[in-house]
């Protein structure tokens, strides 16, 4: 179980100060399916790196199955079993996809086991097994990568950040399966950031963070009219959560 005990995180502001993004979250997850939402903005991402790792909290803990791993690198965190997947994949030049995909899985895979994971998340093998992670591969393709990497990786709690942004290609309905067939292999917890709709519909919790709090979690027929009561006037889709991260 993750829990977060009093997580705040503040941001020098262009003022010379300082700006509040997170502020004394308290959370428990334990869930399946976990989607955290709300407003652009409200410090989401933010958050999600908190727990990855990739971003310190000012104050508060992140407890993970009893353990304070606060102070742990996203190394650390990823030898306990925490994967994250980037809004945005990281490029690796001189990486191949097969190469990329072994060092998920912690062994040499043969090629037939690294291109099942691409024929999961619908790539077709034989086109991409070989290439290098660099500026040939889309963004939509390098996403699919990166989701069939934490496939191979099989952690107990992974987390992805509006992972729906540049598939457009790839329907959502792939992209649940793939979601629902991770928690067959691992049985974690999967954690998305995300506006759309369709993924929160399978989440069994949903967590809404506005002006950086939690104003509401529970099943998504509690919170989704809170959430788009606080979202009038924006496009329920939209993405872009770069402003408070």
């Amino acid at each position: 179980m993750l829990e977060l005990q009093h997580v705040s995180f503040s941001a020098p502001s262009e003022a010379g100060g300082k700006t509040e993004i997170l502020k004394d979250i308290n959370l428990k997850i334990d869930e399946r399916f976990v989607a955290i939402t709300g407003p652009n903005g409200s410090g989401k991402s933010t958050l999600a790196k908190i727990i990855a790792g990739i971003m310190t909290p000012t104050s508060g803990k992140v407890i993970l199955d009893g353990e304070d791993i606060t102070a742990l690198s996203i190394t650390e965190r990823a030898r306990r079993g925490i994967s994250f997947a980037f809004q945005q994949p990281v490029r690796f030049k001189g990486l191949t996809v097969k190469d990329l995909i072994s060092l998920a899985a912690g062994e040499k895979l043969s090629v037939a086991a690294a291109c099942q994971y691409l024929s999961e998340v619908g790539l077709c093998a034989k086109e991409y097994i070989n290439r290098e992670i660099n500026a040939s591969l889309s963004g939509g393709e390098l996403k699919r990568i990166e989701i069939a990497e934490i496939l191979a990786r099989g952690t107990k709690l992974s987390i992805f950040d509006e992972p729906e942004a540049g598939i457009d290609l790839w329907s959502f309905g792939n992209l649940i399966k793939v979601f629902e067939k991770m928690y067959e292999r691992t049985k974690g917890s999967i954690l998305i950031i995300s506006h759309q709709e369709r993924i929160l519909d399978i989440a069994d919790k949903v967590i809404m963070i506005a002006d950086g709090v939690v104003a509401a979690e529970g099943a998504k027929a509690d919170v989704l009219p809170m959430l788009l009561g606080s979202m009038s006037g924006c496009r329920f889709t939209e993405v872009n959560d770069h402003a408070r991260t």
